[in-house]
């Protein structure tokens, strides 16, 4: 029982990063979101966008928050899921 732990344990830390780094989408760029359709969703929550990039699957935008707090973040093209790095798709 220990053992089964310790290396389930090393296995999550070894792969931990893999996980953290794949949120980009690996489909084609036929099946990405509108970078409209991102920009449309941040203006709703009060953003006002500046630009957005593709790169390697996600769109990486630069936006200025309502308080305006400029903001750098990373969302997955297909799905535009946000991505806890905001240098996701630079990896």
């Amino acid at each position: 029982m220990v053992r089964t732990t310790l290396f389930t344990a090393a296995a999550l830390l070894i792969a931990g990063p893999a996980f953290a780094a794949g949120g980009c989408s690996t489909a084609s760029a036929s099946k990405f979101q509108p970078k409209a359709t991102l920009e449309s969703q941040l203006k709703a929550e009060g953003m006002t966008v500046r630009q957005i990039k593709t790169e390697k699957g996600c769109y990486e935008v630069y936006a200025v928050d309502k308080a305006g707090k400029k903001v750098n973040a990373a969302y997955n093209a297909e799905t535009l899921a946000k991505m806890a790095d905001a240098e996701a798709g630079e990896n």
